[in-house]
């Protein structure tokens, strides 16, 4: 247990304890709804308490005031929230637009799309977070180092902000040899605990671990949280024989938090967190209800945040889901199978592999002129961008030069126009994918 780590926690605590608890109050809450479950009364009081304000505070929803049910309500993509973004923002919050949180994302999905939520949404997210990292160990405080394409501007954090939270940006916009080696050193000398990465970030580094013998021995690791795409077997395993311990699957957004998450060792599923959400499994083909165990579309139902409410929010990830309800009468939800996210691995023209964040990350600073973005590499230097886009705003030389950072300043790229992005078998559209035979054989 390292100083900055006690220090941190008894600051947190103590400033918390002056605004009369209520952060802890949340995390504890939360921890145990999503270990004991919810009543059945709980989910349709929120259900109905969320409905009821959009429909009273959101242009978009008033129209739907004789909605009984939340099946009554449209199913929401990103295009649909950008298309429709004033009318949904609560006539409670327009004046105050500027002061609100705002959670950017593009998903791999490839549509570039930002939510604002206001201060009590906030601290549900970031106490969402300590609730499913806790359940697996984590102690307040702990330093993490986190996985990211790290952005001037969008997402960077001040040096208070790395101060107060105990966090280390490490940035994953290269991931060949050098880059890992470097990341690997970051590890070390800044003794980080815990280390929060995408799933493909994992893999690329777990890879180079093994495939260089490298000596962790000196590491202070004690945690790694996976996030993002689904961690394979193969790479869950590896963690388990390199470090020692299992690594934690979870599943999230950047617009809404996190969802739901692995307890313990029980890697076959993944425990919802229906203290904050609710979910429904769609069909891929239809907005009708998927059978139980069958592939559908995760659509999800945030139920605290008032500013830009969420209902019926389809994520753009698939997966299988399950819901229980315990001897007590309460309620569990489970995800046996999660799909999402899972793009092809792309590599630059130096053959290093690129994370998928890079091209999720280039589409958020193209928010409003690029509405959807998928980039499909051909041979080793060559790349085709297909760009659904407002063709009056947008700056062909600027969006090609964002991915030529990335790819390399000798990528050979064709930019094709498209009306829509199709859709992949798995009921996604993806922002990437490798078509090089040098690399998928």
């Amino acid at each position: 247990m390292q100083f900055g780590e006690v220090a941190r926690r008894a600051a947190f605590n103590a400033l918390d304890l002056m605004k009369g608890g209520h952060q802890n109050q949340v995390k504890a809450v939360n921890k145990r709804e999503i270990m004991e479950g919810i009543t059945p009364g709980y989910e349709e009081r929120r259900i109905r308490s969320l409905m009821d304000y959009a429909i009273g505070h959101c242009d978009f929803y008033k129209e739907y005031a004789g909605a009984r049910s939340l099946q009554d309500l449209p199913v929401m993509t990103k295009m649909a929230y950008n298309e429709n973004r004033d009318r949904i923002l609560s006539d409670e919050y327009k004046d105050k637009a500027d002061s609100l949180y705002r959670l950017s994302t593009s998903g791999s999905t490839g549509a570039p799309f930002t939510v604002l939520c206001d201060g009590e949404k906030m601290i549900r997210v970031n106490m969402n977070f300590m609730s499913v990292m806790e359940l697996n160990g984590f102690r307040l405080g702990m330093k993490r180092g986190e996985f990211r394409v790290w952005i001037e501007g969008k997402n960077k954090r001040s040096w208070w902000t790395l101060t107060k939270t105990n966090l280390v940006m490490i940035d994953i916009s290269n991931m060949g040899d050098e880059a890992l080696a470097g990341i690997c050193e970051t590890i070390r000398k800044k003794r980080i605990q815990v280390l929060v990465c995408y799933s493909s970030a994992l893999t690329a580094l777990v890879d180079y671990l093994e495939r260089t013998e490298y000596d962790i021995s000196a590491w202070d690791v004690e945690m790694i949280f996976a996030m993002g795409e689904a961690l394979t077997d193969a790479c869950y395993d590896k963690v388990k024989e390199i470090f020692g311990f299992n690594p934690v699957r979870s599943y999230g957004n950047n617009e809404n938090g996190f969802m739901a998450c692995q307890i313990g060792d029980d890697k076959e599923k993944y425990t919802c967190d229906l203290y904050n959400f609710y979910f429904e499994m769609l069909k891929l083909d239809s907005d009708e209800p998927a059978a139980e165990g069958e592939l559908g579309r995760i659509v999800v139902t945030d139920y605290y945040n008032k500013a830009f409410p969420m209902l019926r929010y389809d994520t753009g990830d698939t997966g299988i889901y399950r819901k229980v309800v315990d001897e007590k009468g309460r309620i569990h939800g489970y995800f046996t199978e999660i799909y999402g996210r899972r793009g092809s691995l792309m590599y630059n023209t130096k053959g290093e592999p690129l994370s998928i964040h890079v091209f999720m990350n280039v589409l958020i600073n193209l928010e409003g002129v690029v509405h959807q973005a998928k980039c499909i590499q051909w041979t080793k230097t060559g790349y085709e961008l297909f760009l659904n886009a407002d063709r009056e705003k947008i700056n062909e030389a600027e969006v090609v030069g964002l991915y030529r950072r990335y790819l390399g300043e000798d990528a050979d790229i064709t930019v094709t126009y498209v009306d829509e992005i199709p859709i992949e078998a798995s009921g996604k559209r993806m922002v990437c994918e490798n078509r090089c035979p040098d690399y998928v054989g």
